[in-house]
């Protein structure tokens, strides 16, 4: 068993009582582990210090989302949110000589990711689910919570940084995929500030977000469709609803197959998140959902060639080109959204009339 591995666990339990590390997920950011003790699990992760350069301000927002949470009525809380695990000595995170910062998180079970949609079912539970969890946080206070990722979802922001590589000298080969990817991205700049300018007129504005709403994010309850819990809550934080929207219509609804995007799976989704969210989701917020349900994958797209020609800095790989194959495959996919831009839009404004009447 790896020695600091070893170390950190013993931080929140007794080091003899440890069986065995495992690692956790597919995740691109944080190393997450299965703890395995005499009596009980839990989950350990080591926060990504070069994603996430303030640690503690990740763990902060985490304790007062899990105290917020708790102060609602039992009855009203569909989902179990992983509750931040205390050090043998009290304290919420580890942290090392080398300023490496570990936490732990309760395990919840039995529950299980899936990396796919199978049934409208499932389809429906996610848009649910994700009303669900911007409901519990409609009354937590964004001033409450940091910004632990500045810049993160701010598409004008990554487009400077993607301008600001470009403008060096590059060290990557500029070959057919490359150019494809730089037209893509200068073909479509101007629509690139569409939510942040929404913003800035006060027509959106900005309430707590889980940040990272992909699939396997939503635990399922074994040998059912049902979804009991949200996690991954590193990036909850103040920002605009229709980020987690656009990222979680992204993740669900792309056919991996041929990389189109699922116009059926899409309304299913949407259909039973604005039931959800219609105390809190207002005229205007319906107006801007198809600019995020484009937007935020074209954003991906951008994040990963632009993290290509900066040496594979933030995306994990497991090969060099990488991530210029997810910019392509993002870009392909807003292509395809693009396409059906009619019919979505058509359904986005029948939503509208039936859950605004």
């Amino acid at each position: 068993m790896n020695e600091a591995l070893l170390k950190a666990a013993g931080q929140f339990a007794p080091s003899q009582s440890i069986q065995a590390i495992t690692p956790l997920g597919n995740g691109l950011i944080n190393d997450t582990f299965l703890v395995n003790t005499l009596s009980d699990s839990f989950v350990l992760q080591r926060i990504n210090a070069s994603v996430f350069p303030e640690p503690r301000l990740v763990i902060h927002n985490l304790a007062e989302l899990s105290r917020h949470i708790k102060q609602k009525h039992r009855d009203s809380v569909r989902l179990s949110i992983p509750e931040l695990l205390p050090t043998l000595t009290g304290g919420l995170f580890y942290q090392t000589e080398e300023q490496q910062v570990w936490r732990a998180l309760e395990l919840i079970q039995p529950a299980e990711s899936r990396e796919q949609i199978r049934t409208d079912t499932e389809a429906a539970q996610v848009g649910v689910a994700l009303a669900h969890f911007h409901r519990l946080c409609s009354d937590l206070p964004v001033d409450t919570l940091h910004d632990t990722l500045p810049g993160f979802h701010i598409t004008p922001r990554y487009f400077q940084r993607y301008q600001q590589l470009t403008a060096k000298p590059v060290t990557v080969e500029k070959d057919r995929d490359f150019s494809l990817c730089e037209t893509f991205i200068q073909a479509h700049r101007t629509r690139l500030d569409v939510l942040e300018a929404a913003k800035r007129r006060g027509a959106l504005r900005i309430r707590v977000i889980h940040g990272d709403p992909k699939l396997n994010n939503f635990l399922f309850q074994p040998g059912t469709d049902h979804i009991i819990s949200l996690i991954d809550l590193d990036t909850v934080k103040p920002g605009l609803l229709h980020y987690d929207i656009g990222d979680c219509i992204r993740s669900c609804c792309r056919n991996k197959q041929d990389n189109s995007f699922n116009l059926h799976r899409c309304q299913i989704i949407l259909q039973h998140y604005l039931q959800e969210a219609s105390g809190f989701f207002n005229e205007s917020d319906y107006d801007y959902l198809y600019a995020a349900i484009w937007l935020i994958p074209f954003e991906l797209g951008l994040r990963f060639f632009s993290d290509y020609l900066a040496g594979n800095q933030y995306f994990k790989v497991s090969e060099p080109k990488q991530n210029l194959t997810r910019a392509l495959a993002q870009f392909a996919f807003c292509d395809n959204i693009l396409s059906q831009q009619t019919p979505l839009l058509s359904i986005l404004q029948a939503f509208k009339t039936a859950y605004l009447s």
